[in-house]
């Protein structure tokens, strides 16, 4: 079982002809991702690694039917790129691409809600279900992919594509597969946030546990923590926040555009503060992410069950 793709998934790769999206076309191919076609308008009629390109997604889909839209096009072209996959009807939109105009970000948002898209990202690097496909550039080429990511029961959700390999790797190394891992995007603006995936996670029979690489700014690790105190999960979270030493210095700047703490508003201590309330482990390392999961999994396990009222 897998949430949002599995091997299945077709996927159409906007802006294909660029050098990035070229070679993490190749590298996805080699992991063994369905990689259909291609979009990059000019250029119909070459070929990327084997991929037929094609001059616009509805000729893209005609051809080749597709399930997901991989965008890596320049951040002025995103809109019109997300625009276009939305109106072939393509319901998952991975964007790759970073750093979106807020107007753009913020439109961006708005269509894929009233299209009823599943968008990920914007500045993503996409989605990973080991062992049977990848939808983006996580993990690098397709032998690191394989070594870090191993099929499993726990959920991987990251603000950074570069944490979620690693936080995928400390659970290899400690015996953890992963189910689904998700690089959400470290941009201010983007469609699938942590309290988005939470319900998929949880009606995932193959999904046993969840871990979390949090970032300073926004508010959304206490709308998680919101929820989640009014509707516990089934799943053990573990979390790790990022960036404490932001706490001590105020004004500190940060590499990701979704990174921006406004006084106490999306502070480390804040987001910490939210979680640990709402019952989510934080662990104050990274290394200390697989032990608090197997605890928790543990706990979990040997938990009596509640006697039903007899009638």
């Amino acid at each position: 079982m897998a949430i949002l793709a599995d091997a299945s998934t077709r996927i159409l790769v906007q802006g294909i002809t660029g050098r990035e999206a070229a070679t993490f076309t190749l590298e996805s191919l080699r992991y063994g991702a369905r990689v259909v076609a291609g979009v990059t308008p000019g250029k119909g009629g070459q070929q990327v690694h084997g991929v037929p390109v094609l001059d616009t997604v509805a000729a893209a889909v005609a051809a080749h039917p597709c399930d997901a839209a991989l965008i890596s096009v320049p951040a002025p072209m995103v809109l019109d790129a997300a625009g276009e996959a939305m109106a072939n009807g393509l319901k998952l939109l991975v964007v790759v691409t970073e750093r979106l105009a807020r107007a753009d970000g913020l439109a961006l948002l708005e269509r894929a809600r009233a299209a009823g898209a599943r968008l990920v990202g914007p500045n993503s690097l996409g989605i990973i279900t080991p062992g049977q496909t990848r939808v983006g550039m996580a993990g690098g080429d397709a032998a690191s992919v394989r070594l870090a990511y191993q099929p499993g029961s726990i959920g991987v959700v990251s603000r950074s594509g570069g944490m979620m390999t690693e936080i995928a790797n400390l659970l290899t190394q400690s015996g953890f597969g992963q189910s689904t891992c998700v690089s959400i995007g470290g941009d201010q603006f983007i469609g699938t946030r942590f309290e988005d995936l939470l319900p998929l996670y949880e009606a995932d029979p193959a999904t046993e546990g969840l871990a979390l690489f949090c970032e300073p700014g926004g508010s959304m690790e206490e709308r998680l923590a919101e929820r989640l105190t009014g509707r516990p999960s089934r799943l053990p979270i573990v979390a790790f926040v990022a960036g404490r030493f932001a706490d001590r210095n105020p004004g500190v700047r940060f590499g990701h555009a979704g990174a921006l703490v406004q006084g106490a508003s999306g502070s480390p201590a804040r987001k910490i503060e939210a979680l640990r309330a709402a019952g989510v482990l934080v662990a104050d390392k990274l290394q200390q992410i697989p032990e608090l999961l197997r605890a928790a999994l543990l706990k979990a396990a040997v938990r009596p069950a509640v006697a039903r009222p007899e009638a």
